[in-house]
């Protein structure tokens, strides 16, 4: 099947044969990432059922899709690291050994592409013409997964050609484990209820079975940028985030890059598209998800979007919490997952205002507002191209990416955490990130609301021990080459915290632009601030809150450091670090001990 190849790249072709006969598909297709192949792809998947061509006129070149019920979310209970030594993966990751998963995973492989086609999908991330690409493949049975590599990455027969026959590449198989045999049909949402999301950081390889949801499937994303790509860094003296960049311009003319890490479904997306409501202040986006950042070679740290696309929660997302993503998707060409689909062929969510007297909801059932249960899973998503953002940077296609002059940890937390505070130095900074906690979302099986540890908003996504990480981070100080100043400020910021109504203090969206305003004035060594035993954090008349209807009481109440609510933090982060043994580097339990310090006196 490998004859009419279109490549002679030795060791994808043997890695391609293996894995043909293993899983033994009735045919394989190298992809080329054409707009033939997407229309051939996307048809195929509209008469099968698996899609529902939206209104060309509404969504144009855009698809309704459905999961099974089973499949809507990240596994994080099935997803592995297979280091060599069980020590590598950490307290925080499931481990296997790799011999050990590769004879289970075998099995699961043998035979589950019958009746199917296996797609090769060459794959880049990041620009084709960075110094040193970062090239993937991606081997998958699922048409649906195709579609979206294609939006989510950059793929086809461009990056085959740039990957020539010598060049690296990290192998990627995935399939839904969902053999048909002869004459059998198939469903529209094929996947298994075993489920597999394994990665091998020493060899640099991914394999996924039984999922075909998106985070467990395209696996690019999640598995290759982050949870690869730390290993790497760590190897190589970067780092590879799961955060927000974004392009700040003042009403002067200054510009400002920010990168931002908030867990999934905390408004990522939103603040990376922000639409400023203080007047003159710009916002271009960068990326929305993922920064693999570099020192460069003046000593600040650079940082690149290695995505093609935008994988966003859609419930929530409309034109007053983020205007752009909008725009972006009124463009078309796009793939809406486990939303819900109106009568006249458009696409509807929780969060886009009035409901629609009728509509079929994510499970395919009709649905009206006084249906009990939400029309849109509230993990759906919308996949859609980047490039369509009205409000991308052009930076965006710069390989060398842009300098990062702050970096926002943030989390969703009711009481507590104040809307905004400074770290008092890089070593601080890395602490407030490794106790950064957040309310669990649906972006992840498992019970909603629970608040947890969430180090840099990477927990699920770090490729080996979690300590080792924090130390890493700790001495990214010196590709400064001893200028702290070169090193990005670090700020937390939590728009979330509510009243004793239960109300939300802060109006967020758009309103962020006054933090944003006042992060911008401490990097100008301006913005006034109190020290407090968690930071700088901003008096109340240092927030520009002109036109904005807070009260008095709401805004000092969002900016509260409240003695109390923080000693009972004491215990919690002291068990959560007791949990990396003598891996948690010394300096982060210095710095627990100083704020219990400063609580004591404050």
């Amino acid at each position: 099947m490998l004859d009419d190849a279109p490549t002679s790249h030795p060791r994808l072709l043997a890695w391609i044969d293996e894995v043909a006969a293993l899983t033994t598909p009735d045919r394989i297709v190298w992809c080329d990432g054409s707009e033939s192949e997407w229309a051939g792809i996307t048809d195929a998947l509209v008469e099968s059922g698996a899609l529902v061509r939206l209104d060309p006129a509404k969504k144009p070149n855009s698809f309704w899709a459905r999961t099974d019920p089973g499949d809507v979310a990240r596994v994080e209970e099935r997803t592995y690291i297979c280091s060599a030594d069980e020590a590598d993966a950490g307290p925080t990751n499931n481990w296997m050994a790799p011999a050990e998963m590769k004879t289970t995973m075998t099995e699961l492989y043998r035979g589950c592409m019958r009746g199917r086609t296996m797609y090769v999908v060459p794959f880049c991330m990041g620009p084709l013409d960075a110094p040193t690409p970062m090239f993937g493949v991606e081997l998958t049975d699922s048409p649906y997964v195709v579609a979206s590599m294609r939006i989510m990455t950059r793929m086809g027969a461009e990056v085959l050609a740039a990957l020539g026959d010598e060049t690296d590449f990290v192998p990627a198989l995935h399939s839904v484990g969902a053999p048909l045999e002869p004459g059998q049909d198939d469903v529209a949402w094929p996947c298994n209820e075993t489920k597999y999301i394994s990665h091998f950081p020493e060899t640099r390889e991914i394999w996924s079975f039984g999922s075909g949801y998106g985070g467990n499937s395209l696996l690019g994303k999640k598995c290759y940028a982050l949870r690869i790509a730390s290993v790497a860094a760590r190897d190589e003296g970067w780092l590879a985030e799961h955060m927000l960049i974004m392009k700040l311009t003042s009403p002067e003319g200054q510009v400002r890059y920010i990168a931002g890490a908030f867990p999934s479904a905390c408004g990522k997306t939103n603040l990376a598209m922000l639409e400023p409501t203080l007047p003159g202040w710009k916002v271009e986006t960068v990326g929305d998800d993922i920064a693999w950042m570099r020192f460069g070679e003046d000593g600040r740290l650079w940082a690149t979007n290695p995505e093609f696309g935008l994988f966003g929660v859609a419930p929530g997302t409309d034109f007053h919490t983020n205007p752009n993503a909008m725009r972006t998707l009124a463009q078309g060409n796009s793939v809406f997952t486990n939303v819900a689909l109106t009568d006249d062929g458009d696409i509807w969510w929780e969060g886009m205002g009035t409901p629609p007297s009728h509509l079929t909801d994510w499970k395919n059932q009709d649905w009206t507002p006084e249906s009990k249960n939400p029309s849109s899973h509230p993990n759906s998503r919308f996949c859609t191209p980047i490039e369509q953002c009205p409000i991308l940077a052009d930076e965006y296609h710069d390989p060398r990416g842009v300098p990062i002059d702050a970096i926002l940890f943030g989390g969703r937390r009711k009481t507590t955490i104040p809307l905004v505070a400074e770290a008092r130095d890089w070593v601080h900074g890395v602490y407030l990130g490794a106790t950064l906690s957040s309310e669990t979302t649906a972006a992840a099986v498992g019970q909603v609301g629970v608040v947890r540890r969430d180090p840099m908003a990477m927990l699920p996504f770090i490729g080996y021990h979690a300590g080792d990480y924090f130390q890493h981070w700790i001495d990214m100080a010196k590709g400064a080459s001893g200028d702290a100043a070169k090193l990005p400020k670090v700020f937390y910021v939590n728009w979330f915290r509510r009243g004793d109504d239960g109300g939300f203090l802060w109006p967020g969206f758009g309103e962020n632009s006054r933090v944003l305003k006042w992060i911008v004035e401490r990097l100008d060594g301006k913005g006034e601030a109190i020290e407090t035993a968690i930071g700088h954090v901003p008096t109340a008349t240092a927030l520009d809150v002109t036109g904005l209807d807070i009260s008095e009481d709401d805004l000092n109440a969002v900016l509260r450091v409240d003695r109390e609510e923080w000693l009972a933090e004491i215990p919690q982060v002291t068990e959560w670090f007791t949990k990396f043994g003598d891996k948690l580097p010394a300096v982060l339990w210095a710095e627990l001990d100083a704020l219990r310090a400063r609580l004591a006196d404050a």
